[in-house]
């Protein structure tokens, strides 16, 4: 599945609930969120942009991925498909 274009920082927070992730703080137009869906935290910052950069939106993705222990292609289809 390709990683779709038009993400927005909102969308994704939103779509990363699923997997216990919620937002701890923001400062300017950067949210951090946090998940315990694993064991120990996990944190991640997105932009609170309009438009995620695809470069960006595919590192948060991947560092997603590996936190939960599943392909990026899985991570794609349950926040995406």
């Amino acid at each position: 599945m390709k990683i779709p274009r038009d993400v927005s920082g909102a969308e994704l927070g939103r779509s990363l609930s699923r997997f216990g992730y919620h937002v701890t703080r923001q400062s300017g137009s950067h949210m951090r969120l946090t998940s315990t869906f694993r064991g120990p935290e996990h944190h991640i910052t997105i932009p609170a942009h309009a438009s995620i950069k695809i470069g960006t939106l595919s590192q948060i993705l991947s560092d997603v991925a590996a936190y939960l222990e599943i392909s990026r292609e899985r991570l794609l289809q349950d926040l995406f498909g």
